[in-house]
């Protein structure tokens, strides 16, 4: 079998799954790269690799796909790392910056922005706006650091009443049926041993690192995520991004 091209994120969020891929068999057969989510959904885009862990708004862009494992990026509530952070509340907030690592995130925002707070600022990529959307490791304690922290996860709950899919693995070309096992295996591994991945990591005195990988991020790609997954990229058809 020929090495499989995986491109992951390369947020401590992903860092159960590098694990798994890298402490098991499977690291034989893959070549492995560490990506913001913007570069691995363009790297399965452009068939520059074979699998990603793809932010879920990239799927629009792939003209056939599969999602392939029982397990993802998700949260079901607040997930602590996918923000509006602003000085003003919501219903004040004229412009918002959007964040260039994630279009999930950016369209997840501006859905609640229309169809939860019914309200319309203008969305700009660059410059000094009342509110901006962050994601990823860049937000880890700075949510004390604003009058209003809106936890996008959280949010896109109280609107929808599901979990919310920030991104899944997915091909769009054939990954033999054992491959995918196996693979699935490796991640599993790597969910398992979350605390030897935490005990890794650097110690942070201003973010629980431990309660973000073992209970806000939920990787199990279970149905209500498969429902919300599916919810939210029927409302990304409706809107404009």
């Amino acid at each position: 079998m020929n090495i499989i091209k995986i491109s992951a994120v390369s947020y401590t969020n992903t860092k159960p799954f590098v694990y798994g891929l890298t402490h098991t068999d499977i690291l034989k057969k893959i070549d492995l790269s560490l990506d913001i989510p913007s570069v691995c959904a363009s790297k399965l885009i452009d068939y520059k690799v074979d699998i990603g862990l793809v932010p879920v708004v990239a799927l629009l862009q792939l003209s056939t796909y599969t999602i392939l494992s029982n397990y993802c990026i998700g949260a079901c509530g607040p997930v602590d790392s996918v923000f509006i952070f602003s000085n003003k509340p919501i219903s004040e907030v004229r412009t918002i910056r959007l964040d260039p690592q994630s279009r999930t995130s950016n369209a997840l925002a501006r859905i609640l922005i229309k169809n939860y707070w019914k309200r319309s600022p203008t969305f700009i990529a660059h410059g000094d706006a009342d509110g901006y959307i962050e994601i990823g490791d860049r937000t880890f304690g700075k949510k004390t650091y604003y009058k209003y922290a809106y936890d996008l996860s959280e949010e896109w709950t109280n609107f929808s009443g599901l979990p919310f899919v920030f991104a899944v693995w997915a091909t769009n070309t054939t990954i033999p049926l054992n491959f995918i096992n196996e693979f699935n295996v490796s991640l599993k591994y790597g969910l398992d041993r979350r605390n030897e991945v935490i005990a890794t990591l650097p110690i942070r005195n201003d973010f629980d690192l431990n309660a973000y990988l073992m209970r806000q991020i939920d990787f199990n790609f279970d149905v209500p995520k498969q429902q919300a997954l599916n919810k939210f990229l029927q409302f990304v058809q409706e809107i404009e991004i």
